[in-house]
């Protein structure tokens, strides 16, 4: 193959319909550049290709989204009104219903729950056009910060298979690194969108609790009060642009989830400068020093775009962090401990058994204490985000770790440890953001933006003002793929 050639070959796989993004994908299929089935077949062919090593998607809905796809093209030929994700692939985890398909959240005795209705968020995306590739991994009952189940096995990080793609959604986490579509739904209680997204160098937003709508169908018991006011449906994606349209399109009420705020998206105008506080306290964890260094990066980037950044601490998100390792460790083991205890595999009962010492299980007087006591945290952090609107902070203070790392001696603690600023938010109830800046030890990393309470918009203006300038880390890891390709290619082919 001639030089011009390999230029070309080299352009056309790296403009393969499988890299693009949601935004683009929709303005393309709306402006007929591209059919939906183009779109769904070039993602598929990825999967195929690419899946089986990583165990990402668990089940494969082809046949599926090639009818949705043409049923999709069929309405934009006749002119019909399209959402704002028409023709764009996107994955479902396996821990939220989708009508007539189960919802085992990575237990074998849930293998055949066959949800009777679409969840709200998943009505949501099929309204706005959406088509479904695949149902992503979740370790057993979506309570672990890796993705491995004995139902589905183990899913690997496309940077490195010896690393955890974070949990609990590991799946998506992964499909998003991989390219098996620009959107990918999760979903948070302690973490389980950013640790994903860190783990395997995506983007991400865990929006404020009653965001979005959430509710399954298939359930045959209410949540708990303080799972349902610390957990919130999200999406993982390559890009702040693509996590803010599929956020968006996610939070269209549902009335069958009675905490579904009816809040604008978009906020009115912050005066400028936007002023944001930049948290440095390690509680005494030991912070890896290039991960200081992308904090301190990820500022100047803020300054630089005209925002007003001043080192000041927030109201103690230790007292947050000791909260969900009290409060809401004792609903976790009354509420969801002896479901554990009847169907999870000895491992998992053993990782619940660890992190319940790793805590504080209160008594009756103490949890209604508790619950008392995070309405004064959420004042304090209320009131400090009045005058400072958003909080620059870790999201981990140490490498990616390890697959297995959460099970061995200290692994588990280390890693919440180390993530001080992930769970806590949680407890309070705010929006915050996850941007991947930089590799540490060669391996994703990146910080974290938190917001007011409704206030996505801003936390997500942030986080474009950074990707705005700088390099997307993800590219790396796909310029090695493409590096690979090219190196094992026959000889007539050059």
């Amino acid at each position: 193959m001639t030089r011009l050639g390999r230029l070309r070959e080299a352009q056309r796989m790296t403009d393969e319909i499988w890299r693009w993004d949601a935004t683009r994908v929709a303005a393309a299929v709306r402006s007929k550049e591209v059919s939906c089935r183009e779109v769904t077949e070039s993602i598929l062919a990825r999967i195929g290709s690419t899946n089986p090593a990583l165990n990402a998607i668990t089940v494969d809905l082809a046949d599926h989204a090639i009818a949705a796809a043409t049923a999709a093209d069929a309405a934009v030929m006749a002119g019909a009104p399209t959402g704002p994700l028409h023709g764009v692939p996107i994955t479902i985890k396996e821990n939220i219903d989708v009508a007539g398909q189960a919802t085992p959240n990575g237990i074998p005795a849930l293998a055949n729950l066959i949800a009777p209705d679409d969840s709200p968020l998943v009505a949501n995306v099929r309204r706005a056009g959406a088509i479904v590739v695949g149902r992503t991994n979740t370790p057993e009952l979506s309570m672990r910060p890796t993705t491995y189940n004995p139902l589905r096995g183990r899913t690997l990080n496309p940077w490195d298979p010896a690393i955890s793609p974070g949990g609990s959604s590991g799946g998506a986490g992964a499909s998003a690194a991989a390219g098996f579509g620009p959107l990918h739904h999760g979903n948070d209680i302690a973490g389980s969108l950013r640790y994903p997204a860190s783990q395997c160098g995506v983007v991400t937003i865990k929006p404020t609790q009653g965001r979005i709508p959430a509710f399954n169908p298939s359930a045959t018991a209410e949540r708990s009060l303080l799972a349902s006011l610390m957990s919130a449906q999200g999406t993982i994606a390559r890009s702040v642009a693509d996590v803010r349209l599929g956020t968006m399109v996610m939070a269209h009420g549902d009335p069958r989830d009675p905490w579904w705020v009816p809040a604008p998206f978009d906020g009115p105008p912050e005066p400028a400068p936007i002023t944001v506080a930049v948290a440095r306290n390690t509680f005494g964890y030991s912070m890896h020093p290039e991960i200081s260094a992308l904090i301190d990066q990820a500022a100047a980037q803020l300054i630089d775009a005209g925002y007003r950044v001043v080192d000041i601490e927030p109201p103690s998100i230790e007292d947050a962090y000791r909260g969900w390792w009290s409060t809401g460790l004792t609903e976790i083991k009354h509420t969801l401990g002896p479901v554990a205890a009847s169907v999870a595999s000895e491992e998992m009962q053993a990782l619940f058994e660890t992190q319940y010492a790793m805590g504080e299980i209160l008594d009756g007087d103490g949890y209604r204490d508790g619950l008392a006591d995070r309405t004064r945290q959420c004042r304090n952090w209320s009131v400090f985000l009045a005058e400072h609107a958003l909080v620059l902070t870790p999201m981990m203070m140490r490498p990616a770790y390890r697959a297995s790392y959460d099970a061995e001696p200290g692994g588990v603690e280390d890693i919440f440890r180390s993530s001080v600023y992930c769970c806590s938010i949680n407890f309070l109830g705010l929006p915050a953001g996850y941007l991947t800046t930089g590799l540490v030890d060669g391996l994703p990393s990146g910080v974290q933006i938190v917001g007011r309470r409704y206030r996505e918009d801003l936390v997500l203006d942030a986080m474009s003002a950074i990707e705005a300038r700088q390099d997307r880390v993800l590219d790396r890891l796909w310029a090695q793929e493409d590096h690979h390709d090219d190196a094992h290619a026959s000889p007539a082919s050059r």
